[in-house]
């Protein structure tokens, strides 16, 4: 049991990494995008909507897909005050992140896809594009990055989840196993 749970961990977890990396070429493009754009405006007076569009869209996407890489990464903004605790044992802490992503980040992401759902549909079924003039076409794609983005935090989350339980279940510092008593 413990060394599927572990699998499934290292897989989910793989695919954080993954997405991290992609990210990280996203932000390397997007600071050139940047600073080809700035340098074409102040040496040139030269402006282009398509490149204005396509930095917002890089980081968009930067953000969105990069959530789960951050999660992964333990990154994000929790109550620390609590989390830090000498008082707390790494069972403890397992209980907290357990409920905070069944209770917190699950239905947060939930609510974002199911509400995502349809907006991404409709651009695509509109073929949206940017409504400036030479803007970017296929909207929907970057738009198709809302639910991506949450799906990935719900699966890093799911790695937390089965990793609070690998802790909680079968940590050999549970008082069950000091005591050496199964659960």
């Amino acid at each position: 049991m413990q060394r599927s749970l572990q699998t499934a961990i290292r897989r989910i977890e793989q695919l954080s990494e993954w997405s991290g990396v992609v990210i990280s070429w996203c932000v390397l493009l997007m600071v050139l995008v940047i600073g080809y754009d700035v340098s074409m405006r102040f040496f040139f007076q030269i402006g282009s909507v398509v490149l204005q569009e396509l930095e917002w869209h890089l980081f968009a996407v930067i953000f969105l897909l990069g959530a789960s890489y951050t999660l992964k990464q333990d990154g994000h903004v929790r109550v620390d005050i609590f989390y830090q605790s000498k008082k707390l044992t790494d069972i403890h802490r397992a209980w907290l992140d357990l409920l905070g992503t069944l209770f917190f980040l699950f239905p947060f992401c939930a609510l974002i896809i199911f509400t995502s759902w349809d907006f991404v549909a409709s651009a695509y079924v509109i073929s949206e594009g940017s409504p400036d003039p030479g803007g970017l076409p296929y909207r929907f794609l970057l738009k198709a990055a809302i639910p991506l983005g949450c799906a990935l935090l719900m699966m890093q989350g799911a790695a937390i989840i089965l990793k609070s339980i690998d802790t909680i279940f079968f940590s050999s510092k549970t008082p069950l196993h000091a005591e050496g008593r199964d659960p």
